[in-house]
């Protein structure tokens, strides 16, 4: 999979999340990084007149940032720095993984979110509602993760619903390309209705179960394994909450049906998902652009 992984960089804790997720990701996938501060859009209104000092004083001061965001990424990662111009810090990112032909964007949380959870901010929220690539969250203190811990295991949440197959193209291939385990995980016992009585649960879960479980030895390169689990729990918080997660981990949704073609949109399940997971997670596009067309 080795490619390049843009970042989305602020002067935060937010931003040295994203580039700390952003460089564990790019080293444990072969991938080059590219950190990106987006600073607002030449255009400007009639009412508000040019001033050359201080667009150059901003430019200077991006440089100042991505020097600093830069020299904490360990070595041997290919890194390069872009400031970029745009009416949004998302369409800024997005604007830039269209021309890197970029693999994923990485964004950290929201100011004032819990140590180790998700927290959407706007540009997260709008990326989630346009982007044609991977979108990686990085959760609140990201920062603090040892590096040489790189990605050891690679948790797809997986459906039947359409956008199945292009999430677990991207669940296999980036757990080829980093090495790391791959865990397939079904939550469709905890979005059967209440009434349905708990043998028939546990039959349809193990039959769900088996199902992705046989999709994915059979799209796995190489021939390689991946582990089937059925999350348990009275609610998809519940069930997230019960499982085992590793520091090294990172899990992967698809976004929602209801998203437009090669668009992300986050569904109601990975959004429950979020408030709970202690780990990056990865929103997937429920379908690629064809060969040839831009991403």
């Amino acid at each position: 999979m080795s490619g390049r992984i843009v970042v989305g960089y602020t002067a935060t804790d937010t931003g040295e999340d994203a580039v700390a997720l952003g460089a564990r990701l790019a080293a444990a996938s072969g991938s080059s990084l590219d950190v990106v501060v987006v600073l607002p859009s030449d255009g400007r209104s009639v009412i508000t007149p040019p001033d050359a000092s201080y667009d150059r004083y901003l430019k200077d001061q991006a440089a100042i940032w991505l020097d600093a965001a830069t020299s904490r990424i360990p070595e041997g990662t290919t890194v390069s720095t872009n400031v970029r111009y745009a009416d949004s810090f998302a369409e800024g990112l997005e604007a830039a993984a269209q021309e890197f032909g970029a693999t994923h964007i990485v964004v950290g949380a929201a100011n004032g979110g819990r140590r180790g959870r998700h927290r959407l901010g706007s540009v997260a929220t709008e990326l989630l509602h346009s982007s044609t690539v991977p979108v990686v969250l990085a959760p609140e203190g990201s920062r603090r993760v040892d590096p040489a811990i790189g990605v050891t295991r690679i948790t797809a949440a997986i459906g039947t619903r359409p956008g199945a197959d292009a999430l677990l193209e991207e669940a296999t291939s980036l757990a080829d390309a980093t090495g790391a385990e791959l865990r397939l995980l079904s939550l469709v016992t905890v979005d059967l209705p209440a009434s349905v009585d708990t043998g028939v649960i546990r039959v349809a879960g193990a039959a769900h179960a088996d199902e992705v479980l046989a999709k994915a030895r059979a799209a796995l390169a190489g021939g390689g394994d991946a582990e089937a689990i059925v999350g348990r729990g009275d609610s998809i918080e519940d069930a997230v909450q019960n499982l085992s997660w590793e520091p090294g981990e990172l899990a992967i949704v698809a976004s929602s049906r209801l998203a437009q073609p090669r668009r992300l949109f986050l569904g109601s399940t990975a959004a429950k998902m979020l408030h709970e997971l202690p780990v990056p997670m990865i929103v997937v596009p429920r379908t690629r652009a064809s060969e040839g067309e831009s991403r």
